[in-house]
């Protein structure tokens, strides 16, 4: 599930709403990130044997890809973030 465009305006602005849907979409990707690195995906191969620098290297690549994840939609978790953090912005104002 996306974070859709009539509930949440576009991250881009400036808005305090946008401001907590970027973080939500951002706590997605890290979450993802961290799925993918225990999935195994960007270990060291056997063969090759790139070292720390690989490891290291590979774990920008998770990140990366798991950003562009969660900006196509992700698994749904930045709406449910969203929705959470909206209702404790507004029970903080």
């Amino acid at each position: 599930m996306q974070i859709h465009p009539d509930t949440v305006p576009r991250p881009d602005t400036g808005s305090r709403t946008a401001a907590l849907a970027r973080k939500a979409t951002e706590l997605e990707a890290a979450f993802l990130a961290e799925m993918l690195s225990h999935a195994g995906l960007g270990k060291a191969r056997e063969v090759f044997g790139g070292g720390i620098g690989e490891d290291q290297f590979a774990s920008f690549l998770r990140n990366e890809q798991a950003s562009a994840m969660a900006a196509a939609g992700g698994i749904g978790l930045a709406e449910h973030l969203f929705r959470s953090l909206k209702a404790q912005d507004g029970a903080n104002e």
